[in-house]
């Protein structure tokens, strides 16, 4: 005589086995369109350079240079008169603060101590999104960043102090200008400014126009 139960042990295991089915399927279609929302975006073309500036002071004459090994287009801003610590790194373009904290590890260089450790990457940074795939970079930061996460900021805002955290060996601000995935050469005020490979050590001198209207 049989019970009937095997019956209903399948019919139980039937049912969990397409409600699995169905929360896996649920879950790829997700993840795809994840994946869409972040890929999509940048196959398009991007948009125009914007009009950036350097990203300091209005009127100060800034050293931009590199050397070898630093990676092709990176910029090492160093300014030519006055202490270096803590001067106001301003935001080059307009545009929306997509990371503000911590790149690698920050090390123990400050102005009371500029020999200190080294840290790890670019000690405290900056990302601003400036719209059509335009993207700059600010490392190296005294401090915590003085902008957060999703913030909108205006050209020449304040978004931090020179510094030399991270794998830093003096204080400076490291800088890159993004299109897309990758980094181009730095444009100020609508001129190249010749640093776009790390060959050979390459030296410039520009005076900044990042100056508040009015």
């Amino acid at each position: 005589m049989t019970t009937g139960r095997p019956t209903r042990v399948r019919t139980h295991r039937r049912v969990r086995s397409r409600t699995a089915r169905v929360l896996l399927a649920l879950v790829a279609v997700v993840a795809l369109i994840a994946t869409a929302l972040v890929v999509v975006p940048m196959l398009r073309p991007p948009g125009p350079r914007p009009l950036f500036q350097l990203p300091v002071s209005c009127g100060e004459t800034w050293q931009l240079s590199t050397y070898p090994g630093h990676d092709d287009y990176d910029v090492d801003l160093f300014p030519t008169d006055g202490e270096a610590w803590g001067r106001p790194v301003l935001a080059s373009y307009a545009g929306t603060v997509t990371v503000a904290g911590v790149n690698g590890s920050v090390g123990g260089r400050n102005p009371g101590n500029p020999e200190g450790p080294r840290g790890r990457g670019g000690g405290y940074w900056v990302k601003i999104d400036h719209g059509g795939k335009w993207e700059t970079q600010y490392l190296h930061l005294l401090e915590p960043p003085l902008v957060r996460k999703g913030q909108r900021v205006a050209q020449g805002d304040q978004i931090g102090r020179l510094g030399s955290t991270g794998n830093s060996g003096a204080p400076h601000l490291h800088y890159e200008q993004r299109r897309g995935w990758d980094k181009v050469e730095t444009h100020f005020d609508g001129e190249p400014s010749g640093i776009t490979t790390d060959e050979r050590e390459h030296i410039v001198k520009r005076t900044s126009n990042n100056c508040q209207p009015g």
